[in-house]
């Protein structure tokens, strides 16, 4: 006899073999729908005992339908999908998947980089055009005149500033919630909010989007950046006021290398498909072919801890 129903809100992999397999050894049968509306999720989740989710908006009227639910699991790291505040009401624990793609992540992150820096893009396209010149279309430091530095010290941020100072750059960071000595012992400046946007060439983003995040890259401060800088983001898109972003790199401001956007997929008519240069990637940061069923294994075992009742590793709320 089954002891209750597990249900995947939406999922894009290519099957859920392994979530399947893992919860019928719990005695738990698992329902999943690849797509999932708000009014779907709202009709189908009463019963649920706990929720795996992808993409899908977990909002407090779906919260407010789940009647027996000890766990909402996402799977990935952002969490802003899912009504946290809804979910304490409800005593319901949210708990994510932090530490599936660490490295893929700080692996775009620094190509992104080195891609502008390096101006490859321009120049390819420039070649292909018929144009050979050995001097690149913008000014451009070396490596080891630059200063590399991430908003955010997390554990993405540490593996992208690690293969920074590998090639050479000079590494920064702002984080208050980061004490000062891990920052020193690891050979990473430590600077506050206004010094790192003044003065570094590359500004790589690595934080959790949150009213106090929202838009924290914004027209005043893309406009105390230095001239030609540049900024990667493959965190959360709402970091960044977009538009504004992309009037700065169309007058010549920044540079700029985005795998994440305010809206996803990107509208057809934003101005940044317009902006020469910007490196715009659909949300693969994540990928490869080994974190994809890592990130499946991980996220169905922490329901498993959350359905037997064990201590949760990776809670939010």
């Amino acid at each position: 006899m089954s002891k209750g129903k597990v249900f995947v809100t939406d999922y894009g992999f290519k099957d859920l073999a392994q979530e399947e397999t893992l919860l019928q050894r719990e005695g738990y049968d698992l329902y999943a729908r690849k797509n999932s509306t708000e009014d779907e999720l709202i009709a189908e989740v009463a019963n649920a005992d706990a929720l795996l989710v992808q993409w899908a908006p977990v909002t407090a009227k779906v919260i407010d339908q789940l009647n027996r639910c000890k766990v909402i699991v996402r799977y990935g790291i952002g969490v802003d999908n899912v009504d946290l505040e809804a979910a304490k009401r409800k005593s319901i624990p949210v708990c994510n998947v932090p530490d599936y793609c660490i490295h893929e992540v700080a692996d775009h992150t620094i190509s992104l980089a080195l891609s502008l820096a390096r101006q490859l893009a321009e120049t390819n396209s420039r070649l292909k055009q018929g144009l050979w010149d050995i001097v690149p279309p913008r000014r451009m430091p070396a490596f080891r005149d630059m200063l590399f530095a991430t908003v955010g010290y997390g554990r993405i941020a540490r593996e992208v500033l690690m293969r920074a100072k590998s090639l050479g750059f000079s590494v920064g960071a702002c984080d208050p919630n980061v004490p000062d000595r891990q920052l020193r012992d690891a050979g990473v400046v430590l600077l506050k909010f206004d010094e790192l946007v003044a003065q570094a060439d590359i500004i790589s983003l690595h934080l959790p989007l949150s009213n106090t995040t929202h838009h924290l890259i914004n027209r005043e401060v893309i406009g105390r950046m230095k001239t030609g800088s540049i900024l990667v983001n493959t965190s959360r898109g709402g970091l960044i006021d977009t538009n504004a972003l992309a009037e700065a790199i169309i007058e010549g401001k920044v540079v700029a290398g985005l795998d994440v956007f305010e809206t996803e997929p990107i509208p057809a008519d934003h101005p940044l498909l317009k902006a020469e240069n910007a490196m715009l990637t659909s949300h693969t940061a994540w990928y490869s072919e080994r974190s994809v069923p890592t990130l499946q294994r991980m996220a169905v075992e922490e329901a498993i801890r959350g359905l037997r009742g064990e201590p949760l590793k990776n809670r939010i709320t």
